[in-house]
């Protein structure tokens, strides 16, 4: 078997995870604790994030709304992916660097806009959609 067709199927996994998401936000995330990545991952996994690190993203978002995030796939490297929440990898992930220094933001797509780390930062504030609707709701 050719190392490409054993690479394939992962290219393929992460082209899926990707296709219709609509946010992805990429972290560095060198120096998490097993006890902060665990604290990490249940919190994106609870709000329908899926985070994984893996090595043939550039591969996968090749031609897609999401290749100006190639630049910085460079290093440790996670990603985080939503199909339902737009804001909620940024949010989550922003929220979780206050308290673990280690985690870093590099840069992410948000409905098919690309921010850098500052734009990422700034999308962490918006409320998700189920905040914003109580909000109204109460303000009624």
């Amino acid at each position: 078997m050719a190392k490409v067709e054993l690479k394939q199927p992962i290219v393929d996994e992460i082209a899926a995870a990707i296709n219709g998401a609509k946010g992805v936000v990429l972290v560095d995330y060198r120096g998490l604790t097993v006890e902060q990545d665990t604290q990490l991952r249940k919190q994106l996994r609870e709000a329908g994030v899926i985070y994984k690190v893996y090595t043939l993203v550039k591969r996968a978002i090749a031609g897609t709304e999401f290749e100006p995030i190639a630049e910085q796939l460079e290093g440790p490297t996670a990603i985080a992916i939503c199909k339902e929440d737009a804001t909620a990898p940024a949010r989550i992930l922003a929220n979780f660097a206050k308290t673990a220094d280690a985690l870093e933001l590099k840069c992410g797509v948000v409905e098919g806009t690309y921010y850098d780390v500052d734009g990422i930062k700034t999308i962490a504030t918006i409320p998700s959609r189920e905040e914003l609707l109580s909000k109204l709701l109460g303000s009624m």
